[in-house]
């Protein structure tokens, strides 16, 4: 019984560690203006940016997050986005990624 019981709390553990994928609704921008790139008006400044280098970051209600694969996000740069993923500290790992409407 102590057996089940333990194998029983281990496998609750590691469950409520496991990240549950959330949605968000935010810009993309990039590292350099990171938060200036909140809306439409920033969107040539930050295709220009992320051309020259800089990598491409969410911006979710004026908070910046960096994006743990940019290349998921590259052909959105500038654009408002519904994004799927998961959060670790300040980064988001895309699932999945579309144009907001």
């Amino acid at each position: 019984m102590k057996k089940l019981l333990l194998i029983l709390l281990i496998g609750m553990s590691i469950n409520s560690f496991a990240q549950k994928a959330t949605t968000w609704t935010a810009w993309v921008s990039d590292s350099h203006c990171g938060a200036k790139g909140k809306d439409a008006s920033h969107a040539e400044c930050a295709v220009k940016c992320v051309k020259g280098g800089a990598e491409p970051v969410l911006v979710v209600d004026g908070k910046v997050y960096k994006i743990a694969d940019p290349k998921k996000i590259t052909d959105f740069v500038g654009k408002k986005v519904t994004v799927t993923g998961t959060l670790k500290g300040e980064t988001i790992t895309i699932e999945k990624v579309a144009a907001a409407a």
